[in-house]
């Protein structure tokens, strides 16, 4: 019991290092540290739902076993079933073992297999000659020991080949402080689009405090990150207002709530012109539709990294800290400007959409969540 123990602390303590900057750095520099951290993480996780899956079994089995007792005669005695405990025997092995293959897929593969994403997307007022604009998404990227720069290469290699006409980043370029920001945002700049290369911050690049940073290096490439400001882009005679924003915090701070989201950018969003949001917090749609912004584009949520499809219903971690999770969403748009027929019942219909990111944090590992790269074409709703 004490080895095991011992084990289990070990397991958790290398884990733990993969969430915490600092002991991180100290043990990914001890030989094998890097390996020692991805084992724990994998091990970890695969440790929690292989208990699942056999208390799942278990409980199954002791459910048969209620069932075949309420069937017999009163007074008797169930006679026991040497074949019936065999089978959940191996049904509980194949359970407790599956989500250890499902991690190591997970990690060797799931995470690497980029898929490119194609979304016709309604958007309110939006003009003609805007109809059929294309647009290249990515997000959460996560340069580090589990996104090289050579794979943040070729995610811009598969975004350049699908022609966009304008790319955006919508945050979480790092993971931690240290982590090589230029490297990634250097690659980054290898992006091709008429109108530019657009970005926003993400709540890691907060983490890391490396915002002012991240902003500078854009600027240095050739790009732009958008910070509580805006500017207006012309295509074809036709033009969108584009805002971006910093993190925008959706929780308690010190018993104190950070503001209302989005507040820096209200007096920005136009009503003569459709409005596109980079925001990474998904959760900032629900403002962004009350303050009439057509489109949102956002990412922070992975996906949730795993996610299992029950009957007809997906679950994923994700869903713990918003219903945005990945995809097209749409809400109404309370304050927006209605110069174009009105959708059903009289209300235009505001955009979302969460990209799915390139990396992963906390566990390297994406199962029934492949890492995105999104084409986006802009439709006249």
């Amino acid at each position: 019991m004490g080895l095991h123990a011992g084990l289990i602390v070990l397991a958790l303590a290398l884990a733990s290092a993969m969430l915490d900057p600092l002991l991180g750095r100290v043990v990914s520099r001890l030989t094998f540290g890097k390996s020692l951290i991805t084992f724990a993480s994998l091990w970890l996780i695969a440790s929690f739902f292989g208990f699942l899956a056999v208390q799942s079994v278990g409980a199954i089995e002791w459910v048969t076993n209620a069932a075949s007792r309420l069937r017999l005669p009163a007074g008797a005695v169930a006679e026991f079933n040497p074949s019936r405990r065999t089978f959940f025997q191996y049904a509980a092995i194949l359970a407790g073992s599956a989500p250890f293959l499902a991690a190591t897929y997970g990690f060797a593969a799931g995470r690497l297999r980029y898929r490119i994403e194609r979304v016709d997307l309604p958007i309110a007022n939006l003009p003609p000659a805007l109809d059929g604009l294309r647009i290249a998404q990515l997000s959460d990227i996560h340069i580090g020991n589990y996104m090289p720069p050579a794979e943040i290469a070729r995610a811009v290699d598969m975004a350049n080949e699908l022609n966009p006409d304008i790319a955006f980043v919508t945050g979480d370029f790092v993971s931690r402080e240290g982590d090589p920001l230029e490297t990634c945002i250097s690659e980054l700049s290898r992006l091709r689009a008429p109108l530019g290369v657009w970005g926003c911050n993400g709540n890691h690049e907060i983490y890391a405090g490396v915002e002012d940073e991240a902003q500078r290096l854009f600027e240095k490439k050739g790009m732009r990150l958008l910070r509580a400001e805006s500017t207006v882009i012309e295509h074809k005679g036709a033009r969108f207002n584009l805002l971006g924003v910093d993190y925008q915090r959706d929780h308690m701070v010190s018993g104190e709530r950070t503001g209302p989201m989005l507040q820096e950018i209200e007096h920005l969003v136009r009503r003569d012109m459709p409005n596109i949001l980079l925001s990474h917090n998904p959760n900032s749609f629900r403002r962004a539709a009350e303050l009439g912004v057509e489109l949102s584009l956002a990412g922070h949520t992975h996906g949730g990294q795993i996610k299992f499809e029950i009957v007809d219903h997906s679950v994923s971690p994700a869903r713990l800290i918003t219903p945005f999770v990945a995809g097209h969403y749409t809400l109404p748009m309370t304050n927006g400007h209605a110069t174009d027929a009105p959708s059903t019942n009289g209300v235009h219909r505001a955009a979302l959409y969460v990209n799915r990111g390139l990396g992963t944090f906390g566990f390297p590992v994406r199962i029934g969540v492949p890492p995105e790269i999104t084409l986006l074409t802009l439709r006249k709703a």
